[in-house]
């Protein structure tokens, strides 16, 4: 009987689906031979590219009809789908990057505010009213050469 229990409980913990929105803190710095702390290096090697920091990107949006206006995005602030902001698993909070879509050969700038996307194959998740100007509503997913801008400090607002 105890057995069954135990397995109950495991089974009810790994059944939870993950939020959405996440904060995800910044990661231990590493220590050298000496023992002391390093500073942490930027830029994420994934834009390392020369010095444009540009990478291609496969993006998707979100924020037309999925329930995210008005809520919280990850970094603490109200998610606007119509505000040039997008999501990434990575880069700082308050990271500007600018976004070109291949397909229309226009590009928007926005900021990091959010973590994301969860869905395999993507690597941004831009909001609404930037996939709007970007003329990606029409594909839903596209490639998108990103170029960073400004990096941000990865500050999280805090709203009582």
């Amino acid at each position: 009987m105890r057995n069954l229990i135990i397995i109950g409980i495991i089974f009810m913990f790994s059944c939870t689906s993950a939020p959405r929105y996440h904060y995800s803190p910044q990661p231990a710095k590493p220590k050298n031979s000496s023992g002391q702390k390093q500073s942490r290096q930027k830029p994420p090697p994934l834009l390392i590219k020369g010095s444009q920091h540009t990478a291609v990107f496969t993006a998707s949006y979100y924020g037309h009809n999925d329930g995210f206006h008005g809520k919280k995005s990850a970094n603490g602030e109200i998610f606007d789908k119509n505000a040039m902001t997008a999501a990434h698993k990575t880069l700082p909070f308050g990271t500007v990057l600018k976004v070109t879509y291949s397909k229309t050969g226009k590009s928007v700038n926005v900021r990091i505010n959010d973590r994301g996307p969860y869905i395999a194959g993507r690597d941004i998740d831009l909001s609404y009213g930037a996939a709007v100007k970007l003329g990606l509503t029409i594909h839903g997913v596209g490639k998108v050469r990103v170029t960073v801008v400004k990096w941000g400090t990865g500050e999280t607002k805090h709203h009582e």
